[in-house]
């Protein structure tokens, strides 16, 4: 499921750029799309902004995949605001990041993710990433938060494999685990994940899905040789800000313009060197 990028064109949101992107994600095989993230640069959107992107996607989508539409904030006064917008507006589930620059502690954590819960109707997806908040959701928090009745799951972006394993043992195999980080995604899967929010499947959506695929269907010899074909794109994408390289890779395929929005600029030259050459490396663009 990609982490869906916000295409600019001079500096506004290019809702046809973005619904061209929905449509060819869908064609190439993702099984559901996720709109202002964090790679949807959420953090510089306007909450205007923000609903029309979710919108957007919801409508293109006609249903032929599943939205999570993400409804992040450190003020959980407007994490309910847009949780509401997006199950208003049609989104199958939202995806909550934990607080961010706050440092809430885990009892903060339990009650924001709670409040959510209790304002809405549709599964939410917890979002446990601690170099970007400084705060990691704990276990002990985690299951507590599942006995909530819409409490379905987490996005592990921990870095720490043995977390899926733990969170496995603590919630059980219905809890949903969804790797947050492209090149630990096979590795998540062999130890009870379900799938991954992509940044990387932003350009190489077919190659993801086919490597998602191949694993369900018991081949891991053939998902570990995707792996290999996408490991210097999954590297080189995050050289820089993930956002940016994806942004660019995009460029090269003629499907968005590279405007990223202040305080993030396009990509160096090096790290578009980079990109490139990953790009050519995974069979994703012609040297």
């Amino acid at each position: 499921m990609p982490a869906l990028v916000t295409p600019f064109a001079d500096g506004k949101f290019d809702e046809a750029a973005f619904r061209a992107l929905v449509d060819w994600q869908i064609a190439e095989g993702s099984t559901g799309l996720v709109p202002v993230g964090t790679t949807g640069e959420s953090p510089t959107l306007s909450h205007d902004e923000h609903r029309r992107v979710v919108e957007a996607c919801i409508a293109e989508a006609r249903g032929r995949v599943p939205v999570i539409a993400g409804a992040g904030s450190n003020n959980t006064i407007e994490a309910v605001e847009l949780a509401r917008h997006a199950e208003k507006a049609g989104a199958s589930g939202v995806l909550v990041v934990t607080p961010y620059y706050n440092k809430p502690n885990q009892e903060g954590m339990f009650q924001h993710f709670k409040a959510i819960n209790d304002a809405i109707g549709v599964p939410i997806i917890m979002y446990n990433i601690p170099p970007r908040s400084v705060v990691d959701l704990s276990i002990d928090t985690m299951k507590r938060l599942y006995e909530l009745k819409n409490i379905a799951g987490v996005k592990d972006a921990t870095g720490n494999l043995g977390r899926i394993s733990l969170q496995r043992q603590a919630m059980g195999p219905d809890f949903i685990q969804l790797s947050g980080d492209d090149i630990t995604a096979l590795s998540c899967l062999a130890a009870g994940a379900v799938g991954c929010i992509s940044v990387v499947a932003n350009m190489a959506p077919r190659l993801c899905a086919d490597l998602m695929n191949r694993w369900f269907k018991g081949d891991a010899a053939g998902a570990l040789e995707i792996q290999d074909k996408l490991t210097p794109l999954h590297a080189g994408v995050f050289t820089e800000a993930g956002v940016t390289g994806a942004k660019y890779g995009l460029s090269l395929l003629g499907k968005i313009r590279e405007d990223a929005r202040l305080p993030l600029v396009n990509s160096t030259e090096g790290t578009r060197k980079i990109i490139r050459a990953a790009m050519v490396h995974a069979g994703v663009l012609k040297a």
